[in-house]
């Protein structure tokens, strides 16, 4: 009797086992004809995708729900296009990118979709002091340093793993020195979709020693698709009283000011192309908006749309044709606007249109430009035994107006 019972429970065992492989082999069967779908609807080919670069494994990578998919490569952990549903429900692809990895690292313009540091934004001379000692890292923009330098992340390998559909985690070591940076920096940032229709955007860093970190994403943004022409009549709302002046060479006067009076006064929703021609020395100064501005503080904003009041509403961006809605909300002091100045037709986006003059903008969330050489502005000098922590999101939404 008790041989007979062995034997059942064996056979039992071995049938649960079966059924699970066979609920495994159809899930994966599933994600198979989405990737599929998408990769041949949206312009897309993996092959494209899939290759090898310094050694180390690059990849086509897609986070979705009901309501918002992307897709990504680990190549400088880029958005490759990002797919919502505009006022007719039609999907949408507001993130402008290319159908290739070649593509993207042969490109005139290297900052397409990328995740960005070691230090976003500009260093003015490629110079800055940090516990009495000076640091040289490479210009690459006007004898300044922008965006990390000749090798930011965004020509790095990250490591991507999947822990589920919506959510795509990112990881990489930047040595020691990497770009004239001190310290081991150890870096993860997590994408994810939320059912409130938005991307999420989780920064982490660590490092053995005192450095400057200040990450953010680079998408550049048509909230009318990719390749649908300019982006001047994008109604903006930038939910800040104050702005960071510039030089002549987009480095930071130290001086924070009011943009009431101002075409940089977006306090109330204005179109991109209303005032940006306007004889003003800032907006020549940035051949249009290129400028950081100063959110205003928590107590003023209404909180994320998931329920996080710590966050700031940075700001509000809706596409005049496509009623596409983007809500900005951020952790970070401060949110770079850039028109899309120096946009020049070089590129070729996935849709077959160019990168032409003005057809995308750019909305990075961040701490002010060459804050390690302005002492007014907010500190982004990460200790050792310190974890560098900070949230965006993209919330999308459409209206009919």
């Amino acid at each position: 009797m008790r041989n007979f019972k062995n034997i059942f429970l064996a056979i039992l065992l071995i049938l649960l086992v079966l059924a699970c492989k066979e609920k495994n082999t159809e899930t994966e069967k599933d994600n198979t004809k989405f990737k599929d779908y998408r990769e041949a609807s949206y312009g897309l080919e993996k092959e494209k995708f899939d290759t090898i670069i310094d050694g180390k494994e690059v990849k086509l990578y897609w986070i979705k729900n009901a309501d918002i998919e992307v897709a990504f490569t680990n190549y400088g952990g880029r958005i490759v296009g990002l797919w919502v549903p505009d006022k007719n429900a039609k999907m949408t692809d507001v993130v402008v990118g290319m159908n290739s990895v070649s593509c993207f690292a042969n490109a005139t313009e290297p900052y397409f979709g990328a995740t960005i540091g070691r230090v976003g934004n500009r260093i003015a001379k490629g110079k800055f002091t940090l516990n009495d000692e000076e640091y040289t890292i490479p210009t690459n923009n006007n004898g300044n340093t922008l965006h990390g330098g000749n090798k930011g992340f965004q020509y790095v390998v990250w490591d991507a793993r999947q822990p589920d559909d919506k959510t795509l985690i990112l990881t990489y070591t930047s040595p020691d020195m990497e770009e004239g940076f001190p310290g081991n920096l150890e870096v993860k940032v997590t994408y994810s979709v939320t059912d409130a229709q938005t991307i999420k955007m989780e920064y982490q860093a660590t490092t053995d020693k005192a450095t400057p970190v200040n990450l953010t994403n680079h998408a550049f943004f048509n909230l009318n698709g990719e390749g649908s022409g300019r982006i001047l009549d994008h109604k903006v709302q930038i939910f800040a009283k104050q702005f960071t002046p510039v030089d002549e060479g987009l480095i930071p006067t130290g001086e924070l000011k009011d943009v009431k009076g101002t075409p940089f006064d977006f306090t109330q929703s204005h179109s991109i192309g209303e005032r940006i021609d306007t004889e003003n020395d800032q907006l020549k100064n940035g051949g249009g908006y290129d400028h950081n501005f100063v959110l205003n503080k928590p107590a003023n904003s209404t909180g994320s749309s998931n329920g996080n009041n710590d966050m700031k509403h940075a700001a509000t961006f809706t596409g005049d044709q496509s009623g596409i809605v983007m809500d900005v909300y951020t952790q970070e002091p401060g949110v770079q606007f850039y028109s899309g100045n120096f946009m020049q037709s070089k590129n070729t986006f996935k849709s077959g249109a160019k990168d032409a003059y003005r057809t995308a903008f750019a909305l990075e969330t961040q701490h002010f430009p060459d804050a390690p050489n302005q002492e007014n502005f907010p500190s982004i000098i990460l200790e050792p035994g310190d974890t560098y922590h900070t949230i965006s999101e993209y919330h999308f939404s459409t209206t009919n107006n």
